[in-house]
């Protein structure tokens, strides 16, 4: 039977797998730069550099976002859900997802297709800010609870 308990252990997997795939593509990005540059029929050879600026900056907002949002889950997994330090988390997570969107729309300078990232990264980062948002307000009604208990 598929519960709480369950669900968190999966998402705690894919972050993971994605710490991992992030790592990856960090130590393979002159590799996959070249990989990329080699097949695309857009001429950016001469963007190599760019590229793997694009990698090694956005690796930083990416890095810290899965790292907090690890943080978070073991937090909810502790059975502590709603806290000033999620909510915390959740403000860090969300300007991640901003930091990336910046980093993706300075990048359009150079291949356009990033503005996809950078709105992806942005639409991201405002739905973690309401959700941000709810838990805090969550937070005040605790407290106002136990003080009023």
């Amino acid at each position: 039977m598929w519960n709480g308990e369950k669900s968190i252990i999966l998402t705690k997997w894919c972050i993971v797998i994605f710490m991992s795939l992030l790592l990856a593509v960090v130590v393979s990005a002159p590799w996959l730069t070249e990989w990329f540059v080699d097949i695309d029929q857009t001429g950016q050879e001469e963007n190599r550099a760019y590229f793997m600026a694009t990698i090694y900056v956005g690796f930083v907002p990416a890095a810290y976002l899965l790292y907090s949002l690890f943080k978070l889950l073991r937090r909810i997994e502790a059975g502590q859900v709603f806290t000033d330090e999620n909510v915390e988390l959740l403000r860090r997570i969300s300007w991640s997802c901003f930091a990336g969107a910046v980093v993706a729309l300075i990048s359009v300078f150079y291949y356009t297709p990033w503005v996809f990232v950078a709105i992806a990264a942005a639409f991201m980062g405002l739905i973690v800010r309401v959700v941000r948002n709810v838990v805090a307000q969550a937070v005040e009604l605790k407290n106002e609870a136990d003080y009023i208990v």
